[in-house]
């Protein structure tokens, strides 16, 4: 098609294609490199179509098709962007919820961007415990991830596992009725699941400290509060 334009309309184009040729040398094969191939042509010709139709003396500049190309990238990327923007405000918590940093044994009460409480507070130790004469192991860590607060309680009672007896060199009791400890996690507890809860402690003392079984322990004040601005089905991120 460009070979049937009028001499100077084809050398006025030379600059075109040239430009042309480079970015479809530049883009990855395929879908994409198609449609810049079957994109640049079509500008050609309607550019050759302006030259017959004003007459030989009509010009375009490889810049201006290079201005051309770069704003219809620009407005691809926006519009990306704003997509993206869309996704990531559909996944952001609705009403408060709990975030829990590992690393520096803190927890944030937050509602959308706003930090509405900052506690310290000790996670798991990351020990490790092995019981004697058998294959049974328990890793002491937190769990990382996203949760939800499956139950609130008041005065939690402790039912301890196997791993409590074993850990102070006790024997495992046959009556389940040794294994309840009362007062030792403090007055209120948020249940996430698989044994893990948010409680408090009676040993204030060690917060900051990675010292726990798993569970995050929390100051009384901390929790009071934290406990007065949840509720089942509240979101909890570790980290």
């Amino acid at each position: 098609m460009i070979r049937t334009l009028p001499p100077r309309a084809r050398r006025a184009l030379e600059p075109l294609i040239r430009v042309l040729e480079a970015r479809r040398r530049a883009a990855p094969s395929g879908a994409r490199a198609s449609r810049w191939v079957a994109g640049g042509a079509v500008f050609i010709l309607a550019v050759g179509i302006g030259m017959l139709w004003k007459g030989t003396g009509y010009t375009y500049a490889a810049a201006d098709f290079e201005a051309t190309i770069a704003a219809a990238d620009a407005r691809t990327l926006a519009n990306r962007v704003r997509s993206l923007r869309t996704q990531l405000a559909r996944t952001e918590p609705r009403g408060p919820y709990i975030v829990v940093d590992r690393t520096h044994n803190r927890l944030f009460l937050k509602s959308s961007r706003e930090t509405l409480l900052q506690a310290i507070c000790s996670v798991g130790s990351g020990k490790f415990l092995e019981e004697p004469g058998s294959e049974r192991e328990w890793t002491f860590a937190t769990p990382r991830g996203k949760f939800r607060v499956l139950s609130r309680l008041k005065n939690p009672v402790w039912k301890k596992p196997d791993w409590a007896f074993i850990e102070e060199g006790e024997p495992i009791p046959t009556d389940p009725g040794e294994r309840f400890e009362y007062g030792t996690m403090g007055e209120y507890g948020l249940y996430f699941g698989d044994g893990y809860l948010i409680h408090g402690t009676l040993y204030e003392r060690l917060l900051g400290r990675s010292v726990s079984h798993g569970c995050v322990r929390l100051g009384r004040d901390d929790l009071r509060a934290l406990y007065a601005a949840t509720k089942v089905g509240t979101e909890i991120y570790i980290f």
